[in-house]
């Protein structure tokens, strides 16, 4: 997160988001954390995988409704000469 959203308030970025989730992931696995430190770093890791899940949701839903109007848009145009009305 940049020091000007940090500023603004704003929340990090699905990259950031899954960064940190993976630097999480990478010290469980090493072990070296105590039982309440890791139990803590687990429940930040799974509140930032679902923030990502939710992320992702929301992408999938904006494709889907662009490639839905862009499908409106790529019709053929009637009066193409290359238009063939099968």
């Amino acid at each position: 997160m940049s020091p000007e959203s940090k500023a603004k308030g704003e929340e990090p970025g699905f990259d950031a988001k899954l960064d940190k989730l993976e630097a999480i992931v990478a010290q469980l696995e090493e072990g070296g954390l105590g039982l309440e430190p890791a139990i803590e770093r687990y429940q930040e890791g799974i509140e930032l995988l679902k923030q990502c899940h939710a992320t992702l949701e929301g992408y999938k839903k904006r494709v889907e409704e662009l490639t839905e109007g862009a499908e409106e848009v790529l019709k053929p145009f009637e009066a193409d000469p290359d238009f063939a009305d099968e």
